[in-house]
């Protein structure tokens, strides 16, 4: 069903918005040439058909900001979807966490939530937090509790971001998994190597992306009155 909703953002706006997001989900190179093909069919065939994402290319930050730049609100939305973007896999790299801070210099914003996530999310790799659930910093194991203090303000500066265009409410749908994905082990020739521990255990702020993925589908459903079952 097709949304009869008038669109707050022109197509130039969301344009930059959504190619802004694929350049964040990109970022940390995870995404091989395959699974980039299938995000930009599905971004122009099911999400905006009649958006020009410019062949789905990454965008720069200039680019990006001669666009959403000149909108103060416009830009904090877009800043908040894209640090949930780059959360949604349960990881924060370097690079995502490199790439959002061009995009907040770019956009003239001050990157206050970065500073708290980039020493909260990263968890190494030979260290028994990744599967007990705790969290490192400054060196010290930082318990779930001491995690929901210290990320109080990003997570109230995440729950501030209002849907108003169903383009972006379908992006969201779509990137967002719709359940805490299953734990999991990696095994090469019969012998397990790695223990992946599922998303919601990973990441801190996964409350916030099943809120924002909720208020998208909600958006969908009751406003612009379009069927939302396929996000199921």
């Amino acid at each position: 069903m097709t949304s009869t909703v008038q669109l707050p953002y022109t197509k130039e706006q969301i344009s930059a918005w959504l190619r802004g997001l694929l350049t964040v989900a990109w970022a940390d190179g995870d995404f091989d040439p395959e699974e980039q093909k299938i995000i930009a069919d599905l971004t122009q065939t099911e999400l905006a058909p009649k958006t020009d994402l410019g062949a789905v290319e990454k965008i720069t930050p200039a680019e990006l900001a001669a666009v959403l730049g000149e909108d103060a609100e416009m830009a904090e939305n877009f800043l908040r979807t894209a640090v949930l973007v780059a959360l949604a896999d349960g990881v924060y790299s370097v690079s995502e966490d490199e790439l959002l801070h061009q995009f907040y210099q770019a956009l003239g914003k001050e990157a206050i939530a970065l500073e708290v996530l980039r020493h909260t999310l990263y968890i190494h790799p030979d260290s028994e937090s990744a599967s007990t659930g705790m969290l490192e910093l400054d060196g010290q194991l930082l318990s779930a509790k001491g995690q929901r203090t210290l990320l109080k303000p990003v997570r109230e500066w995440l729950d501030g971001l209002d849907i108003h265009d169903p383009r972006l409410a379908r992006f969201l749908c779509k990137m967002i998994p719709s359940q805490c994905p299953f734990e999991r082990d990696i095994n090469l020739f019969g012998h397990k190597v790695v223990h992946i521990p599922p998303l919601c255990k990973l990441n801190p702020l996964y409350e916030q992306l099943v809120g924002l993925r909720f208020r998208a589908l909600s958006y969908l459903a009751d406003d612009c009155k379009e069927d939302v079952s396929a996000f199921f």
